[in-house]
């Protein structure tokens, strides 16, 4: 009994997840805040209601709330019981409706929600009946998207998170699509219970994903250039306390160093802000202001001195204060870097790494080269990237260095199918491209032979032949 209330808790939203924002193929991932306004597609509402609710509920915007769709409501009211044959005859000349764009504000001002302004459009459209049944459908489908105010509810996944970044922003993520990055995780062999290498400038996706297919089990380090890692599209997955558990972080300008045995983990900050807020302090102690010497004796220039240094020794008081207090923090804040610094150098110090992705926006040959040398023998990695010059030199360069086998260069390709009856065919529209995958396996190299035995492995010279 109490599995069932978890699982019913799992699949109901609650304050502080998060949630995908759905209107027919655009997503927006927000966090479920009380009295929060959101503002998705040129509407801006609260998402106080959704609270409780079941994901995937549908939500009708009215005046700034939410209110859940009753089933009654989904049914389509206009559905055409007339239709044409034929619509060669129909002239697209903006006459055919009747109602202006005054009367559809005036309809809205009056609070009819998007399926009865449909259905006005529908009986005041000169043209509707004679349209054939499939252009009736799609009429009422294009009007539906335009006039209908509602608001899917989603759970955050791999693959609903990878199409809202790939519709909507997808410079983030380097153009890297769902089935793209589908690939990556089978390729790579991501499972539960592995260690896996993350190298990645795609403002957290893959990062989330490859989390999200371990399930919390393992451990998670990323590799990340710069001052600090991005986890902006991991956080979006919302995952409970015990994944973030898993995960270590390493900066890329220190692999160099742990490969060479110098990295050293137990350093710490001299502490050289403090040198300078001492400095800074003794500069700010001047002496008293100077006053005119005929009027140092009188006892409201005194007074005034004496209210005037009190209020100063405060002030002083409170900046030390305020400043020892920003020091402390980054001296814990130092502490907790190099904690995670030693913790992540640990990891990767054994070399037996189960498996490395990388999607990156630099060029992949000295990333490859050099986080290659973390993975056990017989491991897999993926190597991503939105153009294919650079994953051939990198391909070039495995293939001169060794180390490696079954290196395959790879392009992904996706297509579209409309599934309706009678009218299934691929859509006119689709993606220019996935990008291109390299991926392989790592082994381990031959020792190199010693000079004197080149001799034994030669094969014996023929003997010669005998005449007689």
């Amino acid at each position: 009994m109490t599995d069932n209330v978890d699982d019913d808790n799992l699949n109901r939203v609650n304050e502080g997840d998060y949630v995908v924002l759905k209107r027919g193929e655009i997503y927006k991932a927000v966090q479920i805040q009380r009295k929060k306004k959101v503002i998705f597609e040129k509407q801006w509402f609260f998402l106080d209601n959704t609270v409780g609710e079941l994901y995937g509920t549908i939500f009708e915007v009215n005046g700034g709330a939410l209110q859940p769709r009753k089933p009654k409501q989904l049914e389509s009211s206009t559905d055409a019981k007339e239709a044409g044959t034929d619509n060669r005859n129909i002239v697209d000349d903006g006459k055919s409706q009747k109602l202006t764009r005054d009367d559809i504000e005036t309809l809205k001002e009056q609070g009819l929600k998007g399926q009865e302004i449909v259905q006005q459009l529908v009986e005041n459209s000169s043209t509707f009946r004679d349209k054939t049944e499939f252009a009736q459908q799609k009429y009422i489908k294009k009007k539906k998207k335009k006039y209908e105010n509602s608001v899917t509810i989603l759970k955050p996944s791999c693959r609903i998170l990878a199409m809202m970044y790939h519709g909507r922003e997808p410079g983030k993520v380097l153009h890297l699509r769902y089935d793209t990055l589908a690939q990556m995780l089978t390729l790579g062999n991501i499972h539960a219970s592995s260690k896996v290498l993350v190298f990645e400038t795609c403002a957290g996706l893959v990062l989330g994903a490859v989390m999200e297919r371990m399930g919390g089990y393992g451990s998670v380090v990323q590799m990340y250039p710069g001052g600090g890692p991005v986890r902006a599209g991991m956080e979006s997955f919302g995952f409970p306390e015990h994944f973030h558990k898993t995960l270590h972080e390493f900066p890329i300008c220190h692999v160099n160093a742990l490969l060479a045995g110098t990295l050293d983990t137990a350093s710490r900050d001299p502490g050289g802000d403090a040198v300078q807020a001492n400095g800074a302090v003794s500069g700010e102690q001047a002496g008293p202001t100077q006053t005119d010497p005929g009027l140092q004796g009188s006892p409201e220039v005194q007074n005034m001195e004496t209210s005037t240094n009190s209020a100063e020794e405060k002030d002083q008081e409170e900046r030390e204060k305020r400043r020892e207090l920003r020091t402390q923090e980054k001296k814990v804040k130092m502490e907790e870097k190099r904690k995670k610094l030693a913790a992540a150098a640990a990891l990767l110090e054994g070399r037996n790494a189960d498996g490395l992705i990388i999607a990156s926006r630099f060029h992949p040959c000295s990333v490859v080269t050099g986080l290659i040398k973390f993975l056990a023998p017989s491991r897999p990695f993926v190597v991503y990237s939105q153009y294919k010059e650079p994953l051939i030199d990198c391909y070039t360069k495995l293939k001169e260095k060794g180390g490696t086998v079954n290196l395959r260069l790879t392009e992904s390709w996706l297509r579209h199918y409309q599934v309706l009856p009678n009218r299934t065919h691929p859509q006119l529209t689709m993606s220019g491209g996935g990008g291109y995958l390299l991926t392989g396996t790592t082994v381990v190299m031959d020792t190199p032979k010693p000079a004197g035995s080149q001799k034994t492995d030669e094969p014996a010279p023929k003997r010669p032949k005998l005449t007689d």
